[in-house]
Formats: C-alpha cells, structure tokens, sequence
C-alpha cells in the first residue's frame, strides 16, 4: 500500500459525530482505527515514513494523556528508542515538572518526571489530535523546561480552522490528515 493509499484508509477510518459532544462540534473519532490493525499500521508506517525522511536522530518518543499512549510506543518501537509518558498532572509517581496552560473552559496542568528526558536528547511529541494547540504547546514548554531537543509534533488529526499550528511555530507539526 502507498502512501496515498494509507492516508485515505485512515481518512475512511475515521468517524464523524456531529454536535457532540456539545451543537455545533463534529467530533472526530479515531476509534476506528485503533479496532482495524491494518489501518492502525498504516498510521505508525506513515508516521516513521515522515520522520526517517525529515529527522535522522531521534532519542525518545513522548505522548500526551491520553491517546498519544496508544501511538506513541509502537512509533518508539520501530526506532528502538524509548517512550516516555506525559500526564494530567497528578497521575506520576515520584519528582515531577509541571506546567499550566488555559483552555477554552478554564486551566489544566500536565506534567512529566523529572528523570524521563536527559537534557540534550532529541524528542518527538505524539497525539492523536491538534485543535487549539493549547495542550501540544504546554508539553514543549515542558520539554524544554527539562532541556530536551524538540525534533517535532505529530497528531494524527489537525484541526486547521483552530490554527492550533500557528501556537507551535517553532517546532515542526506533521498531521496524517487535516480537517477544515
């Protein structure tokens, strides 16, 4: 299968819930995809594809709570490096660095363990879906916090209307598929 034809099985994977969860929203559901291995390998293929094109040296891959877990350690698997977690705030154990960021509705804290990245190494962050940015743009503060080296961002969904990218102009954001 080519590339052309992994993004329109991932494109078809996904489901469309309109108004929720509230009117208004369509709501994206990569459920899917997670259920059908091929096209949940499709997803990972492209993935590496982009960053073995783009990025020669990658030291770990981290995810965001919650659906960049499910990515993320298969993607750190087909490099042979490691995977390391970045939380809501309050579910890791031991020291951690924490960071707070708004949402539409409010704050909401992330954190990662002090120990998970050495300063210097080179990481890719992962989830499943770029709205706003808020969240993707607090786990670089983050990282850079912990003196890491952010290589990139990917998502499997943008939302680009929500110009979530434009609040990570520094870093590279990579979508397997946008949405208008």
């Amino acid at each position: 299968m080519n590339e052309g034809d992994k993004r329109a099985l991932l494109r078809s994977s996904v489901r469309e819930f309109p108004d929720f969860p509230s009117p208004g929203i369509c709501f994206r559901d990569i459920t899917p995809i997670l259920k059908d291995p091929t096209a949940f390998s499709a997803a990972i293929d492209l993935f590496e594809s982009y960053l073995r094109d783009h990025f020669p040296k990658i030291d770990l891959i981290a995810g965001l709570d919650s659906r960049g877990f499910l990515f993320g350690p298969a993607l750190a698997q087909r490099f042979g490096i490691g995977f390391v977690l970045i939380r809501k705030k309050g579910k890791l154990p031991g020291p951690t660095e924490c960071v707070s960021y708004s949402l539409e509705y409010g704050k909401a804290e992330i954190e990662i363990q002090v120990d998970a990245v050495d300063p210097g190494q080179k990481v890719v962050i992962i989830d499943d879906l770029l709205a706003t940015g808020g969240t993707m743009a607090a786990a670089c503060e983050l990282l850079k916090r912990r003196n890491a080296d952010i290589v990139a961002c990917l998502v499997v969904i943008e939302l680009s209307p929500l110009k979530g990218a434009e609040k990570l102009k520094s870093y590279p954001v990579h979508a397997l598929l946008q949405y208008d």
